[in-house]
């Protein structure tokens, strides 16, 4: 894959450099990557809040439209939305594009807190950027929410702060088990099935919170639109979901044998070809997975 390629063309170039010229180098990746998540996030907010934006727009030729039909409509634009960003910068950045995820991988220690930091700021100014954007091109839609998340009616704040907590969970757990490094019996596509399970966690979760599971994406809509209410579900929901999932998944499902030495120095270098688990064979194949 692409991915591969470019990260055999990386490695040997790097090691060529003097020390001065290798940290040069890895400061210019570093902020290449986190300009990608700034586009791809930019993109990806403004492609699938658009297509749920579609339906409050007067249904003429067909009257047949429902509410269920459109669900399907913008969870499938979420997905492959996701799935196409994903294999477009995966190579660059890993394609989080979700402050949940980021996390995550933050605490399966395969990113450093300040790239994860870097990370969750720019995908906020994407959200936020392309939301305004959106906010222009549909200023004359009446009643424009711009994909504000927000409860349904009858669902308390308990009940949708547990939709967006399983709903995060379920994508995060599949971001960790499809990109997991020590693995070589995936054989279909990490982007692909990530993108499904961002649609699945919206043809879930939809009609109760409108489906926030990335925070970044709320923020953006909630900050353009100026309404706060119950944001906070759609932070503490995420966080709580991608936290347990990648505990979980590290700590039970597919445990890992380093100590917190091993542990600390990804979490301060962010150096992920240094973190060999188990005497893996790091030459496995694995996508989104920027070196």
């Amino acid at each position: 894959m692409l991915a591969d390629l470019l990260t055999v063309s990386l490695v040997p170039t790097c090691s060529a450099l003097a020390p001065g010229e290798i940290c040069e180098f890895k400061k210019k990746i570093f902020w290449r990557a986190v300009v990608a998540e700034f586009l791809a996030m930019s993109l990806f907010i403004f492609i699938s809040i658009g297509s749920a934006l579609g339906f409050s727009f007067p249904v003429v030729g067909n009257k047949t439209s429902t509410r269920s039909q459109d669900n399907v409509k913008v969870s499938l634009a979420f997905g492959l939305s996701i799935a196409t960003m994903a294999q477009s910068v995966g190579h660059i950045s890993g394609a989080h594009l979700n402050p949940a995820v980021t996390l995550g991988l933050l605490l399966s220690c395969q990113i450093s807190i300040l790239k994860a930091l870097m990370y969750i700021i720019a995908q906020c100014l994407g959200a936020v950027v392309a939301t305004a954007i959106l906010s222009g091109v549909t200023s004359s839609l009446p009643d424009n929410l711009l994909g504000l998340n927000a409860l349904s009616e009858g669902i308390n704040a308990g009940q949708g702060l547990g939709i967006e907590i399983i709903a995060t969970f379920q994508l995060v757990l599949c971001v960790l088990a499809t990109t997991d490094r020590r693995r070589n019996d995936v054989s279909g596509s990490a982007p692909l099935a990530i993108g499904l399970s961002v649609a699945l966690g919206h043809l879930l979760a939809i009609d109760y919170t409108g489906c926030g599971i990335n925070p970044a994406r709320s923020f953006g809509s909630a900050l353009i639109a100026n309404n706060f209410e119950n944001h906070w579900i759609f932070w503490v929901g995420p966080i709580i979901g991608g936290a347990s999932a990648a505990l979980i998944y590290d700590f039970i499902l597919a445990p890992r044998s380093s100590d917190l030495t091993d542990r600390m120095k990804v979490w301060t270098s962010g150096q992920v070809e240094e973190y060999d688990l188990e005497g893996d064979d790091m030459n496995s194949r694995v996508e989104m997975k920027p070196k």
